[in-house]
């Protein structure tokens, strides 16, 4: 097991490489065509369209196509363009070329392009869809200059993958999300902000840290508005709430409530990261489950059923889970549970922290996550293309990390 990982996985509480495997090098994204995701929606959904709504099919399902932009700004985009207001069942990636489902609140069935998507309506469904009609996502990708194109000696040890929330859950280079998050659930709103206006990293541009310098000081926020990019929208709102002299939660209520749930996200995938990644060191097994376990039934090689406890009671369709911190999290469920339990403290909050009367539609429950990264239909040609499937809400780029161990991941695409 390799536990020299680059320090920008570390700060998303990823410690470690779970494969031997050496990598071989390379970058993705050279190109937004070079990453290709495709949703797959279960059968049931998409076979049991009507064009016509009726009293029993009632639901508008569009089909979602974009390029080179994020699923937040994307359904931004669409309402200013073509006046619909989507609802996307998954977050994908601005680096990419994505194909994903949605669904609206209205009863029409309009459809059309804008400068980054494509919106094509599918038909009327029975049922509203949700997250939970994703079956997973299929992969395209392209590794560019790779030091290797022969990787059959990666193969025996994709099962060893762990289920790591992947940098994009966090900002990608900017990394910033999961400490937003943070001072959400301690209730320092005045610190959230300034994070989110302020956190610089490495790679942040020259312009981007005088911007960002400069928001240290509020006398500043009225010339920055002046000069801040068109990339920096969510900023020139908190500054604008900032001016305009309004408290705290309601500058962060500035920001589109689908990107504030997701500070919150964060933090509990970077505790997920860092309790994972804890217990593989000491060597626990997260590829089948033991007693008391908290386990997922397998309905495919997909799908996520049944969540049950272990008991040696025969079954091989299960894969483990670990309980994600929220205000319904009790610490002592199981192993994982224990380890997650002891993190929580060191951050000096509790599960309790995780229900924000405050700001209640951030407030998270917990839910559960499986362990391994149950990667299926894995192949590979020698230019180097690699496609596979993976669960919805799994990060392909976990996988891909361990096949080619970047030296600095965020150069390499990431």
């Amino acid at each position: 097991m390799n536990k020299d990982v680059p320090h920008i996985d570390k700060m998303a509480g990823i410690e470690l490489y779970s494969t031997k495997y050496g990598g071989i090098g390379g970058s993705i994204k050279v190109k937004n065509e070079d990453f290709k995701v495709q949703e797959l929606l279960v059968e049931s959904i998409l076979n049991g369209m009507s064009k016509i709504p009726d009293k029993h099919y009632s639901f508008p399902v569009y089909l979602l196509e974009k390029k080179g932009l994020d699923s937040n700004h994307a359904t931004m985009e669409i309402f200013n363009r073509l006046g619909i207001r989507l609802r996307v069942l998954g977050i994908k990636d601005s680096k990419a070329v994505t194909t994903q489902y949605a669904t609206s609140e209205e009863k029409k069935n309009r459809e059309g392009n804008t400068a980054h998507t494509n919106l094509t309506f599918l038909g009327f469904s029975k049922h509203s869809i949700r997250k939970s009609h994703i079956m997973g996502n299929q992969f395209e990708v392209k590794i560019s200059n790779p030091v290797k194109n022969e990787i059959s000696g990666f193969l025996p040890e994709i099962k060893n993958i762990p289920n790591f929330y992947g940098l994009q859950r966090f900002g990608s280079e900017r990394l910033v999300t999961h400490l937003v998050g943070r001072e959400i659930i301690k209730r320092d709103f005045k610190k959230a902000v300034e994070i989110f206006l302020s956190h610089t990293t490495e790679y942040d541009t020259p312009f981007s840290k005088e911007i960002r310098e400069k928001c240290n000081d509020p006398r500043n926020y009225g010339p920055v508005i002046k000069i801040i990019p068109r990339g920096m929208d969510l900023e020139r709102n908190i500054l604008q709430s900032l001016i305009a002299g309004k408290g705290y939660i309601s500058v962060l209520r500035s920001i589109p409530i689908s990107i504030r749930r997701l500070f919150v996200h964060a933090f509990q995938a970077f505790m997920f990261n860092k309790c994972l990644s804890s217990m593989i060191k000491d060597e626990e097994p997260i590829a089948y489950c033991i007693k008391n376990d908290f386990c997922f039934r397998l309905e495919n090689k997909l799908a996520l059923g049944k969540l049950m406890k272990y008991q040696d009671d025969g079954f091989t369709d299960l894969v483990p889970a670990m309980h994600l911190p929220g205000y319904s999290f009790k610490s002592n469920d199981g192993r994982f549970e224990r380890r997650l339990s002891l993190l929580i403290k060191e951050e000096n909050i509790s599960p309790k922290d995780f229900y924000i009367k405050e700001m209640q539609e951030l407030s998270v429950e917990g839910g559960f996550r499986q362990l391994p990264l149950l990667v299926n239909d894995f192949s590979y040609h020698n230019n180097l293309l690699v496609k596979f499937k993976i669960p919805s809400g799994s990060y392909g780029t976990i996988l891909l990390r361990e096949l080619m161990k970047p030296v600095d991941p965020i150069e390499a695409g990431f």
